[in-house]
């Protein structure tokens, strides 16, 4: 079992520290909800969390097979729902992995991603956009 132990500093602001490893990050609310956007909001750290677990998998998976991912990288769009409760209603992943790869294991690094158990633990009424892009990134 994982513990994290939270404080709310107060002017909608909490610490977290992740106890075995000892590292802190802060939340703030963000602006359009009373907060200063200072910092990661909670719903941003679980978008966060799902493109980060994707790209572990598909690390994990990457690693098995003796490939190299070095030079991954994604970005990850949230958008909150504009009617009824507040919530996540949408999350756009982007995932650009460099190099060049044959269908079957552009295959295999997808289902990876998808299979992630933040994917999985998200509920089915988040929209999971997820797109991939392959090949030597131009700046």
């Amino acid at each position: 079992m994982t513990k994290m132990d939270v404080y709310y500093l107060g002017n909608l602001r909490c610490s977290a520290r992740h106890m075995s490893s000892n590292a802190e990050l802060l939340t703030d609310a963000p602006r359009d909800n009373q907060g200063l956007g200072s910092s990661f909001s909670p719903t941003d750290l679980l978008a966060t969390a799902l493109l980060t677990c994707m790209q572990t998998l598909m690390g994990i998976t990457a690693r098995s097979r003796g490939w190299d991912l070095d030079g991954m990288n994604g970005s990850v769009s949230k958008e909150m729902s504009s009617e009824g409760a507040r919530r996540v209603a949408r999350l756009i992943i982007d995932l650009h992995i460099p190099g060049e790869w044959e269908p079957h294991d552009r295959a295999i690094l997808e289902q990876a991603a998808r299979s992630c158990p933040v994917a999985k633990s998200l509920s089915p009424e988040i929209e999971q956009v997820v797109r991939f892009s392959y090949g030597l990134k131009t700046p």
